[in-house]
Order: structure tokens, then sequence, then C-alpha cells
């Protein structure tokens, strides 16, 4: 008896991801409705949705963020790529910046829309703590040159924890209590699970369904394969523990975002 009670657990399991992944188009607008102010009479249009996305070094676009470029891709977004080094750690930034655009192009991202910075102050090292007020200084020139409306980046804890993603929630933290960022501007941070939940693939997308995020974009098998084929592009950080990470890491599926607080605008801070 209790065999088959697993076997029932196990396939309403399944059935549950299968359901949530079913209504995953219509999750994503609501939530982007919400987060962009969006009347709830008036529809959702993709040309509406003015989205950059800002990372650290190539290749986190597509192991982070790879479900949220996808989804709002799919939506006709115009979607933007800050990348604020370029991954010259092992002296391999030229080789590297090449890898990131190609990846961003199996995204859906055009080449015209990927920034990568080159600054001697912003070095790849995680033992360098990035100026926060440099890195806030970047980044909302960015967002004023194009007029986005939506920032995603990392949250506090970095993912993965590395000090170059922190410095960028800092800075983008900064941004908004400092009333820095337009109005119709808003600002979202990745969200960082534990290591047990980070690493069960999809078996984690009903956790994310079920615990309280602003946003919530997830992607099926044909996203994945996606995501994979632009992983793959980064040929010069394919070692033994990415194959790992491609195959078992839930940001290759499901990618959740909270609110980043923004303060009143124009708050001069001495």
């Amino acid at each position: 008896m209790s065999v088959y009670l697993v076997v029932f657990i196990v396939l309403s399991y399944f059935v549950w991801i299968k359901c949530i992944y079913n209504r995953r188009r219509r999750t994503l607008v609501k939530s982007l409705k919400h987060v962009l102010h969006v009347s709830p009479g008036r529809e959702l249009d993709g040309a509406d949705i003015r989205a950059l996305i800002v990372t650290a070094h190539p290749d986190d676009e597509c192991m982070f963020f790879a479900p949220t470029i996808i989804r709002l891709v799919e939506l006709n977004a115009s979607v933007h790529l800050l990348c604020l080094s370029e991954g010259n750690y092992y002296h391999q930034g030229a080789q590297r910046k090449q890898e990131l655009l190609n990846s961003c192009a199996v995204l859906g991202i055009p080449g015209s829309r990927v920034t990568i910075v080159d600054h001697k102050k912003l070095p790849d090292d995680p033992k360098t703590e990035w100026s926060v007020s440099l890195v806030s200084s970047v980044i909302v020139k960015h967002i004023r040159a194009h007029s986005f409306n939506m920032v995603l980046t990392f949250d506090g804890r970095g993912v993965s924890g590395h000090a170059n993603h922190i410095a960028i929630h800092k800075a983008v933290s900064h941004l908004g209590s400092s009333g820095q960022v337009p109005d119709d501007c808003c600002l979202l941070s990745l969200v960082t699970v534990g290591l047990l939940r980070k690493y069960i693939s999809f078996l984690e997308l009903p956790l994310s369904w079920l615990l309280p995020s602003c946003l919530l974009c997830t992607t099926g098998s044909q996203g994945y394969r996606q995501a994979k084929e632009a992983m793959f592009c980064h040929r010069t950080q394919l070692l033994w523990f990415r194959h790992l990470y491609i195959a078992f890491s839930r940001y290759m599926f499901v990618n959740t975002f909270q609110i980043v607080p923004q303060g009143p605008k124009n708050l001069k801070i001495y």
C-alpha cells in the first residue's frame, strides 16, 4: 500500500509541475502588469517593456537569468544587457566578450543591445570590492540613456555569493533608496535560494510558485535547450562542474524576483 502511495504522490507532484508550466504565460503577464503598474483593464504589450539585465561577468546572463531573458523576448519586450566586466580574471577578456555576444544572440538579445564595460576599477575578481558609487553611476547613466522601465539584477547574496554580484545589488539598492531612478522604472533582484533548492532542477518549481515573489519566470524543455545552448557558447568556462550546473541548477528553469525598495526621488545623500 505504501508503494502505491509513493507512486501517487510522485505522479501528483509531476502533474502539479505540468499545471504550473501550462499557466506560466498568464502568471508572467499578471506579475509584469503588477510590477510595471499597468492598470487592470489594460492589455500588456510586450513593446511597452524596456528591460535591462545587469550582470557582472560574461556567462552570468545564461547561468542565472536565462529563463527571464527567454520569457521577456517571447513577449517581444526590448531586452538589453549591461555586463560590468569583460571577465578578464584569467586574461581571456577578448574571447569571453565574443562568447557573451554569441550567448546573447542565442537568448534573443542582439549585439546592438549588449553593453560590456571595461573599466580598470571594475575587474573580474572575487577579492576586489567594486565601488558602489562607480557601479551606481554606470548603471543610472545606462538607465537614463535608454529609458528602461525595468532593471533586473542580483540580490544581496548574489546567487553564488560572488563579491562582484553583491556589489551590483548594493549599487542598485543605493540608486533606489536615493531616488535616482526614474519614476516609471522598477528595480528587481533575483532571489538566491539555498543549496538544496538550487540543485534539484525543475523539481524546485512548485516551491518557487508557492513562496511569495514579485515576478516568476519559468521555461520548459525548449527554453532549457536554448539556455543550455547559450551556456555552451562560453567555451572557456565549460569546466566539469559547469556541466553539473547545467544539468541540475534550477536557475536554468526558474527565476524569482523581489522588488528593490525605492525612496523619495532626487534625495541627496551627504
